[in-house]
């Protein structure tokens, strides 16, 4: 098998990624396949013989390359040329004859189309629709994501771009004849306004496409059935205004590849929602599923009946594949930060030690598990990782973005370094998370603040039972909804004695109309104006008397810049104890991907915010 890994260089503050091989039978250690500094997603021909892989140069976008399956040097497949934005995504046909993959098509004049013209010097654009910009890469609508195919045996080959218009395409997967492509794509007259979308078949030969779905669902990660006769593919239901997304369950689903009965629900709605992996499996389909903080994948039988568990435990499964029998999987948990194991006839077998190894290396702080009781009795999921001594330690509480997400059993280097500086760790997941079904996840809506607070302040509450975590030296942090929460709970408690707002939601008001995806959060927020002034931890800053460091990134699109902003300017006019620390050249992801320098300028930011104003109580 062959996977990428992922390293960051400090002293050039980038990140490198190599391709490593390994034998699935564990009968030799991995060894290095590729030196490009940036060498990814790579992908097994069918027949064996080849590997293609995207491999970025510089600061150029990645292309599509391939080399031999035994090792030899790789070569350029597609150009920047022919895709000045790159390439995403490649697939080959069941033939190892052709390379299907993604790539956005640029609108001519931008983009570099024009040699020596910028984004500044490019013609205004004509906004028309509410859904043109994403967080990360900025505007779309004039640079759809496109299907194209490749021979990349050719002596020159050349793309060949199969879809067209103003719209968006995912992945796709090939059938099993090698005759047809399929693939989800909003298409509908209203796509600018809801989340729904279908899934489509596309014959290669002539570029003939059918929809198979009715527009009534949010589909995504298509894949043919073995036979070719069925498609499977993972959906969620937006109801019926197209965009009530928050806490909806996303579950397989299936239907005929020729469009002859509609699609239907294989999961259950309330239990299992899809957080990962999706596709096919040796005996039915695949399906990473968020339980209680971990990832389980699971595998269902399209017939019906309960799922067998591939990989379970206290543990989260990322990235999968599949050949033959043999299950391959990143999967990591509270001493390592990923490791490549494989699941066959033979078991379960762990193919690589490169997280561990790591963690050998350091200190790993481990993860208590608590459940705590809410106000109204519910039961309240989370852990408490504490530093080395006695205590009492000092505590932070620490939040997650979202809302409908999960913390869990992984190695999290914010948990680590936390714990490391001395302080005692309380995170876990309160109502509005995903992973423990879709009441515990919709608790929230309309009332975020108080109704997550709650929960948030027992999970707190219960920790600080403790003797060994001083109950009079407690801080709060947390990003994107959690930094929502922070900038929430210090304008409703003065229980804290310092607090970190990263990337929040503020003012939701603004949010809605400036955010990539505002239009979308009326199910979380409402409709009514009074309701979301209430909801804004804006309107709560006059009573704000806990020291808090804001951090915003003036590139954030999800949670923009001005989010930040106005809650600086709101407290710091009234002379309250604020600081506002500005990332240039970041979005939302900063904390995970940003630049490597950045990511430690952030660390050695928040170490000192606490360290200055929480000495531990004498």
């Amino acid at each position: 098998m062959v996977f990428s890994l992922k390293t960051i260089d400090l002293e050039r503050d980038r990140y490198l990624s190599h391709l490593w091989r390994a034998p699935t039978d564990a009968g030799a250690p991995p060894s290095q396949l590729t030196r490009g500094e940036r060498d990814a997603d790579p992908r097994f021909s069918p027949d064996g013989k080849w590997v293609a892989f995207l491999r970025a140069k510089e600061d150029a976008p990645p292309q599509l390359h391939l080399m031999p399956a035994d090792g030899g040097e790789p070569w350029a497949i597609t150009t920047k040329e022919q895709h000045p934005l790159g390439v995403e995504a490649p697939e080959w046909s069941p033939d190892s004859t052709l390379v299907a993959y993604l790539a956005r098509v640029p609108e001519p004049g931008r983009y570099g189309t024009v040699e020596k013209r910028g984004p500044d010097k490019e013609a205004p654009r004509r906004i028309t629709v509410l859904n043109y910009r994403r967080d990360g890469v900025g505007y779309r609508n004039d640079r759809p994501m496109h299907i194209f195919i490749i021979d990349p045996f050719a002596a020159t080959p050349e793309p060949k771009q199969l879809t067209e218009g103003d719209f968006e395409h995912t992945r796709v997967r090939w059938s099993p004849d090698g005759r047809s492509l399929a693939f989800a794509s909003a298409r509908h007259e209203d796509r600018h306004r809801s989340m729904i979308s279908d899934v489509w078949v596309m014959t290669v030969e002539d570029g003939q496409t059918r929809q198979l779905t009715g527009t009534r669902i949010s589909c995504d990660q298509p894949v043919f059935s073995r036979d070719g006769a069925t498609v499977y593919f993972a959906g969620m239901d937006p109801g019926e205004t197209g965009v009530d997304w928050f806490a909806c369950q996303t579950g397989a689903y299936v239907v005929p590849a020729d469009g002859s009965a509609p699609a239907v629900r294989l999961t259950d709605d309330e239990k299992y929602t899809l957080e990962g992996h999706f596709g096919l499996g040796p005996q039915g389909i695949l399906f990473g599923a968020g339980n209680r903080g971990a990832v389980d994948l699971l595998e269902f039988d399209p017939g019906g009946g309960e799922p067998r568990v591939l990989l379970g435990g206290e543990r989260q499964v990322g990235a999968v594949d599949v050949a033959g029998d043999t299950i391959a999987a990143v999967v990591t948990d509270p001493g390592s930060h990923g490791e490549v194991v494989v699941v066959d006839a033979a078991g379960e077998r762990v193919l690589t030690s490169f997280g561990r190894r790591w963690a050998e290396a350091s200190t790993v702080f481990a993860m208590e598990e608590i459940t705590a009781t809410a106000p109204d009795g519910y039961p309240v999921h989370g852990w408490i990782a504490r530093p080395q001594g006695d205590g009492p330690h000092p505590v932070l509480l620490m939040i997650h973005g979202g809302p409908f997400a999960q913390y869990g059993w992984q190695l999290f280097d914010e948990v680590q370094v936390y714990a490391g500086a001395g302080y005692a760790v309380v995170f876990g997941n309160p109502r509005g998370s995903s992973g423990y079904g879709h009441a515990h996840g919709r608790h929230i809506a309309g009332d975020v603040g108080a109704r997550s607070a709650a929960d948030l302040l027992a999970l707190l509450d219960d920790a600080l039972a403790d003797p060994g975590l001083d109950e009079n030296c407690v801080g709060v942090l947390g990003g994107s909804h959690g930094g929502f929460m922070v900038s929430w709970l210090v304008g409703n408690t003065d229980r804290f004695r310092a607090a970190i707002s990263e990337r929040a939601v503020n003012a939701i008001d603004s949010f809605i109309g400036t955010s990539d995806v505002g239009w979308l959060f009326t199910s979380l927020y409402g409709e009514d104006a009074e309701q979301r002034q209430r909801q804004s931890p804006l309107s709560y800053a006059d009573r704000v008397t806990t020291p808090l460091l804001i951090i915003h990134s003036e590139n954030d699109l999800r949670c923009p810049f001005e989010q930040g902003q106005r809650l600086f300017q709101a407290l710091k006019g009234r002379g309250a104890e604020v600081e506002m620390l500005a990332f240039p050249g970041e979005g939302h992801e900063m904390s995970r991907s940003g630049l490597p320098s950045h990511r430690l300028a952030r660390f050695e930011a928040i170490l000192e915010w606490f360290e200055r104003h929480m000495k531990p109580a004498s």
